[in-house]
């Protein structure tokens, strides 16, 4: 819970500051003056005044460490500035913003109404999903109990080493090599129970992950049971050509793209075209990496 006694008499820009000080040092494991200074585009001495300003202001929160050239989370740091709880802060990771919107006080600034749709799926605890991030910055191994939907045991014990975190839409998952099996795979969030970074450098990287650094190209269209008019309306949405639709996309994300969208991927287009208003041209290709999404 944010603390209203702190927040309230500063400006807005600093609380913006102070806001990611808090989230970098909390969901990485550290943050140093020049993380600071290059996000917000500002001198190293300004910097260093806002980490002044938040150890002031929370001096309980981090401990400067020697080797990191900056400051950790203390065994005692509780939120002040900021949200932490892993669903804004994973939609900050994924936008790459700084902090949350903390001076809007639930108004829009931009006088606009959006919304979104609710999420299913939850999340697991902010100090689970630190673990996670940290070991992912600090290029870390992760101890984790996972829930597994396809083992015949529930819940298993697995050491990860996790290099990206994805959302799909619908939820979000870590893409991690697994020790157990040799090979990289997707880990949902909601499903790991606990979680403990170990203090071992990761032995694989991204580069070794060929799903992950390759991509490939979808080939849609719009359903050929749609009417002319429709599949018209169609091509307005995806191309602006009028043409064949594609999206280039990582092979690790094939099968979520392909669901996200309802394209119809039956041999025969059999779907409902009202429900599957595209199909997939290039099954053949495709259906090596993203099987489990064909239909």
């Amino acid at each position: 819970m944010l603390n209203p006694t702190l927040n309230q008499n500063l400006k807005w820009n600093t609380r913006q500051r102070l806001a990611y000080i808090e989230t970098k040092a909390y969901y990485t494991g550290s943050v140093s003056r020049s993380d600071v200074a290059l996000t917000f585009a500002m001198s190293d001495p300004a910097a260093t005044k806002d980490l002044k300003l938040y150890n002031d202001l929370a001096p309980d929160n981090l401990v400067y460490k020697q080797s990191e050239f900056g400051f950790i989370p203390s065994s005692n740091f509780a939120q002040a500035f900021s949200d932490l709880d892993p669903a804004p802060v994973l939609d900050l990771i994924a936008s790459n913003s700084p902090s949350p919107w903390l001076a809007t006080e639930g108004k829009s600034i931009y006088g606009l109404k959006a919304v979104a749709l609710p999420r299913l799926t939850r999340l697991p605890d902010k100090t689970i999903v630190a673990q996670l991030t940290r070991a992912m910055f600090q290029n870390k191994k992760l101890r984790i109990i996972y829930a597994s939907l396809h083992d015949r045991k529930y819940e298993q014990h697995r050491i990860i080493e996790p290099h990206s975190i994805v959302n799909t839409g619908l939820r979000w998952h870590t893409r991690a090599y697994n020790e157990q099996h040799f090979d990289f795979r997707d880990f949902v969030l909601s499903r790991i129970l606990e979680a403990e970074l170990i203090n071992e450098a990761a032995e694989s990287s991204v580069d070794y992950d060929e799903d992950w650094t390759e991509t490939l190209t979808l080939e849609l269209a719009p359903h050929p049971e749609l009417s002319p008019k429709q599949q018209l309306n169609l091509h307005v949405d995806f191309s602006e050509d009028g043409k064949t639709v594609q999206l280039t996309i990582r092979r690790a994300l094939i099968g979520y793209a392909l669901r996200a969208l309802s394209v119809d991927t039956t041999v025969d287009r059999s779907l409902n075209p009202n429900a599957f208003q595209l199909v997939l041209l290039n099954r053949e290709e495709i259906e090596i990496y993203a099987s489990w999404a064909l239909m």
